[in-house]
């Protein structure tokens, strides 16, 4: 089984996507559509449900009922639980970083180009979507862990 996620990939991962659409923005932005309101919306749905996933898990781990029986938590439910946690995170760290770069393109021109005023808004809906992706996936995460094992009681 692979680690958790690490903040600093994630991180890696919006920078690459932020230089890259910045780049591609600045090169393409006159021949691209505008930016709708609510064109990054679609991550806070999935953020939401992840939330509420993460708080199921962790009662039913808490009160350790993991198992196969009603009312448990399967094992590998867990485990896909974990395996949607690392591709959302890296979802949103990659739609982060495509938010950041197009907002780093349009801040600058806001006062002069009326379009980058317009996009801003949708830019800045998306950034926030793709932020709250990532915690929502590393909270899922943190709580698909296991409580550590008491230690022994040592025999007298």
């Amino acid at each position: 089984m692979t680690g958790a996620t690490r903040v600093r990939d994630l991180l890696a991962l919006a920078a690459f996507a932020a230089i890259a659409t910045w780049l591609l923005v600045g090169a393409f932005y006159g021949s691209l559509p505008p930016v709708p309101v609510f064109a990054g919306a679609s991550l806070y749905p999935v953020a939401a449900i992840e939330v509420a996933l993460a708080f199921v898990i962790r009662a039913r781990i808490a009160d350790h009922r993991i198992g196969s029986g009603p009312r448990q938590l399967h094992p590998i439910t867990a485990a896909r639980a974990v395996a949607l946690a690392k591709a959302s995170a890296l979802v949103g760290a990659a739609s982060a970083g495509v938010w950041t770069g197009l907002l780093l393109f349009l801040l600058p021109k806001r006062s002069t180009v009326d379009a980058a005023a317009g996009d801003t808004t949708g830019a800045v809906v998306g950034l926030v979507a793709g932020t709250l992706l990532v915690a929502a996936a590393l909270w899922l995460e943190h709580c698909c862990k296991t409580p550590d094992e008491p230690p022994d009681e040592p025999a007298l």
